[in-house]
């Protein structure tokens, strides 16, 4: 479950997690929430001492505006997968995330889900973060990371 585009360091890392041994992903990734998200995000950017990020909050795509720039962080991170040599498939969530998440781990026969995300340090803080909820749905191992760098694409 992602948030945004894979940079070639998330790919590098995921793709390697496991050693030698061949993985499939299957990549849901969630456009930017409501304008009530727009609070948080911003209170992170101050936490991490980027100002200049959440001040500029305001501009970030969301709802409907967000779906375009989702399907192409989506195409991006699967096309980064498949040419680490990773079989990938994937698609854009717009409501109920962790319903999602459940469906496609049961669906699939998953061994485990990776959250890769930025800090959420407020939603982490009430273990409201997509990686703590979906530790207590899914029923399999959820493991956060933190995605690497800006995304280039």
């Amino acid at each position: 479950m992602i948030e945004k585009a894979l940079t070639s360091a998330d790919v590098e890392f995921v793709t390697t997690l496991h050693g030698d041994e061949q993985v499939a992903f299957h990549v849901l990734l969630q456009p930017r929430g409501d304008q009530a998200d727009r609070l948080l995000r911003a209170i992170d950017d101050v936490a991490l001492g980027e100002l200049d990020e959440a001040v500029r909050e305001g501009e970030t795509p969301e709802g409907d505006e967000a779906k375009g720039v989702g399907e192409q962080a989506l195409t991006v991170s699967l096309r980064a997968l498949r040419a680490a040599g990773s079989e990938a498939e994937g698609r854009l969530i717009e409501d109920h995330p962790l319903d999602a998440l459940k469906s496609l781990v049961e669906e699939i026969g998953a061994d485990e889900v990776i959250v890769l995300t930025d800090p959420h340090y407020v939603e982490e803080f009430f273990h409201r973060d997509w990686a703590s909820r979906a530790r207590h749905k899914v029923g399999v191992p959820v493991l956060k990371l933190f995605s690497h760098s800006k995304a280039q694409a």
